[in-house]
């Protein structure tokens, strides 16, 4: 049953082909929002650690893939602008997958006439761009990172809790990835700006957000291993961060609290009698 229908989705880090992927949710997502137009902001497959770990590819990451396909032969327009760990489709920027285009990057005009630079964000990375070695160094640490997340999380669903990220958290925390996101929105913001546009729309940094720097709207869509978070576009126009964990966390929490309201209801009748 579709929730919701936008005028414009956007999607970013996936890493389809890891364990990290939180692919299963991401179908829950598509299975109840749809779009006009959707825009894969990067780093949709990580053929990096599908590289340096070997294939893996189950069920849920398969589905993932077949929802967009299908969604793009029933009308969706759909555009693909691959990011760092993907870099390989940037050789076929232009071709058509399926009804699924590759481009390097792209202008997006609003219902409310902004125009947004859409692109993944890596190449702003001084990091990826001038310390390639350091950047597989840093995503080995991040998949350690992740296999502990995971663990945890089992330990949260034997105890009925919510998903929760503790690497999200400790990138709120930690002064050194604070003050690299900050700059990284500064950056994004200044190519859109030079690019005549009023704001951009970016993943990379698994870090979702919808805010001014300095006149220019600056969105990240954030991710699907960590936050499992999506940016809409409405058909007015405005742009909105939809953090699906949460809306999830909300549903496993609203049958409890039904619950309680049944339990407390008897005991009123037999006060009332």
């Amino acid at each position: 049953m579709i929730e919701k229908t936008y005028r414009t989705m956007f999607l970013s880090d996936v890493h389809l082909g890891t364990p990290d992927s939180q692919a299963a949710m991401l179908v829950e997502f598509l299975r109840e929002h749809r779009a006009e137009t959707i825009y894969l902001v990067g780093d949709i497959i990580d053929c990096w650690r599908m590289k340096r770990k070997g294939f893996y590819w189950p069920q849920a990451h398969n589905d993932v893939v077949q929802k967009l396909l299908r969604q793009a032969r029933k009308g969706t327009r759909i555009i693909y602008i691959p990011g760092n760990h993907d870099e390989m489709l940037r050789h076929y920027q232009g071709i058509h997958f399926g009804g699924i285009e590759v481009r390097e990057r792209a202008i997006h005009e609003t219902a409310d006439g902004k125009r947004l630079l859409i692109v993944h964000g890596d190449e702003f990375d001084m990091v990826v761009l001038n310390h390639r070695w350091l950047a597989h160094l840093g995503d080995m640490a991040y998949g350690c990172a992740m296999w502990a997340n995971k663990w945890h999380n089992r330990m949260r669903q034997l105890l009925r809790l919510p998903y929760w990220s503790f690497s999200r958290w400790a990138k709120s925390k930690v002064k050194r990835a604070v003050s690299f996101m900050s700059d990284f929105e500064a950056v994004l913001a200044e190519e859109a700006r030079k690019e005549g546009a009023d704001g951009v729309v970016c993943g990379h940094i698994h870090h979702a957000a919808n805010e001014m720097h300095d006149g220019v709207r600056y969105i990240n869509t954030g991710d699907w291993v960590e936050s499992c978070t999506a940016a809409v576009e409405h058909p007015d126009g405005r742009i909105e961060i939809i953090d699906w964990s949460k809306k999830i966390a909300e549903r496993m929490r609203r049958p409890k609290a039904v619950a309680q309201a049944g339990s407390i209801a008897p005991a009123h009748r037999n006060e009332a009698a």
